[in-house]
């Protein structure tokens, strides 16, 4: 047994979870892994298509699934699952529980950090995994499923291990009672609420999914990973380093097991209505999410749609502005829950230090930084990645029948590593504050709404009102009045959403940090819970006392 090989990793984590500073234990940039570890990633992720995915410890009965399709080559992935009946996911995690929920916090916060050091040596292999199964460019796949996900793992074990901690194990109770007392030996102990299931999307299946599985996992309790069919590989190499790691501690590897099905055959709800499951974790659409929400007897936490504003009132450098908000529509081609989609404008413009620009002004300078961006032989396409699925090309395709004025028609974007690549630059439409029927929804991908409004006030109060009634997990926001930054943050803080003020340069709304920003805030329909939040730990297990009188 492991015993405090990681004390110092942990500690480092607390603080950091405390402190909200810039703390990250895994970088971010490719060379701090080795000269070597790029080629050998992308060779063992070679060495795995058209294969049996063989490194899982766990065992079962069923059939082997896999659809998996890349976005760039639009070839099949050729990689098969297992495929287990639910039953039998379920009583293996049963059998699991038990040793896993007595073993001390300690322990249990030792082995998980350890495991995430193992996954930190797949880093590569799981970045060409995500790239070909979400259509995230490589240098996104590395720092989003590597990375970035593991600091946020990292995040749920310190808040876990920090909160199974926050009261004795035991202690000796008195209570004076006159010329004598009574002694009670109390004892308190977090119990573990029973199976978690994680619940993955097909655009970011780890940096969504490890924080659910770690926080179920420090907590004691048992996890099932329902990845989305078509992103499998990313997760399935993570789940198989945890398992490792389990065993190798002398735990059953059948505490974390994938639970792959197919889109014809899918196991999702009857995982979610299994008695024994007890614990959901979501991300993806609403419809599903707001069905999860509704299980009884079920703890869940979930990351649904949202639709994300930018308002602009006043900027210093108009450009600089427009460069950065450019970028972040074109990220991944805007499917990111953090793309902005709706950008309020008032009908008399935005001030600028060199004066006052037009709306129509405003509107080309962001046609252009967007045209500038994707036309980029060097940028363009590594900004956009590709688009994941058909669905979503779908509807970047017909963004122009939605109504309104095409100020940009969104196309393909030549990708010279990858010619057969997925790839669509964003659509940029004009609208009214009178079209709600357009604006007023989450057009996941490369669509981008310029909306017109009567006044600054006017747009806070529609930015508000779309947080309110349909969720937002953010809002960026360009002014140089300190009273209506006041108000802009009051009025969306107000409906639980938070404001990134002034963004230029290498900084961008759809950027979320570990151990310092709050992924989603849990308090508006975009979403019930927060990555990482003391709720997102402590409801997945309970606190429970037992006494006993002293000499009985």
């Amino acid at each position: 047994m492991l015993a405090t090989k990681h004390q110092n990793i942990l500690d480092n984590a607390v603080k950091a979870n405390h402190e909200r500073r810039f703390y990250s234990q895994y970088p971010e940039h490719p060379k701090a892994y080795g000269e070597e570890a790029p080629a050998k990633g992308a060779a063992n992720f070679q060495a795995m298509l058209q294969q049996p995915f063989d490194q899982l410890l766990q065992t079962g009965s069923g059939s082997r699934v896999g659809e998996e399709v890349s976005p760039y080559t639009l070839e099949p992935l050729g990689i098969t699952y297992p495929s287990t009946p639910v039953n039998e996911l379920v009583g293996k995690a049963s059998g699991a529980a038990r040793q896993w929920a007595n073993t001390p916090v300690t322990n249990r916060a030792d082995v998980l950090t350890d495991s995430l050091e193992r996954i930190k040596s797949l880093f590569f292999e799981i970045a060409y995994a995500t790239m070909h199964t979400t259509g995230q460019s490589f240098m996104m796949s590395f720092q989003a499923s590597g990375p970035h996900a593991n600091d946020r793992a990292l995040e749920s074990i310190a808040m876990g291990y920090e909160e199974l901690q926050r009261f004795p194990a035991e202690q000796s109770w008195e209570k004076p009672m006159g010329k004598t007392s009574l002694q009670l030996h109390k004892t308190f102990k977090a119990v573990p609420k029973g199976i978690g299931l994680v619940i993955g999307c097909s655009t970011f299946p780890v940096w969504n999914s490890l924080p659910g599985i770690y926080a179920d996992l420090v907590t004691g309790n048992p996890v099932i990973v329902k990845p989305h069919p078509k992103a499998v590989l990313p997760i399935a190499l993570a789940i198989a380093a945890i398992q490792q790691v389990l065993q190798e501690n002398g735990f059953d590897p059948h505490l974390c097991q994938l639970a792959a099905d197919s889109s014809e055959q899918p196991i999702t709800k009857a995982l979610c209505e299994h008695p024994d499951v007890r614990l959901i974790d979501y991300t993806g659409g609403s419809a599903f999410g707001n069905y999860v929400e509704t299980l009884q007897g079920k703890t869940v936490f979930t990351e649904k749609a949202g639709v994300n504003s930018v308002i602009l009132d006043s900027v210093q450098d108009i450009d600089a502005v427009m460069q950065n908000l450019a970028f972040a529509v074109s990220l991944y081609s805007g499917q990111m829950c953090t793309a902005p989609q709706n950008f309020f404008i008032p009908e008399q413009g935005v001030n600028t230090a060199a004066g006052m620009l037009s709306f129509n002004e405003v509107a080309q300078k962001l046609k252009d930084a967007i045209a500038a961006l994707v036309n980029n032989p060097k940028m363009g396409a590594g900004t956009l990645g590709a688009v994941q699925n058909d669905a979503t090309l779908r509807r970047a395709q017909d963004a122009a029948t939605l109504g309104g004025k095409v100020l940009l028609q969104g196309g393909p974007v030549v990708n010279e590593e990858f010619s057969n690549a997925r790839v669509c630059s964003p659509t940029l439409l004009e609208v009214s504050s009178a079209d709600h029927n357009i604006y007023e929804q989450e057009l996941f991908g490369p669509v981008i709404l310029l909306i017109k409004t009567k006044d600054t006030d006017h747009s806070i109060q529609l930015a508000k009102q779309m947080a309110q009634q349909h969720g937002a997990i953010t809002c960026g926001a360009y002014t140089t009045d300190p009273v209506v930054k006041e108000k802009i943050a009051e009025e969306m803080n107000s409906v639980f959403t938070p404001v990134s003020f002034n963004f230029t340069g290498f900084i961008w709304v759809n950027q979320h940090a570990a151990f310092s920003d709050f992924h989603v805030t849990g308090g508006n329909p975009a979403g019930n819970a927060s990555f990482t939040n003391q709720e997102f730990i402590i409801k997945r297990f309970v606190w429970v006392g037992n006494r006993e009188v002293v000499g009985s």
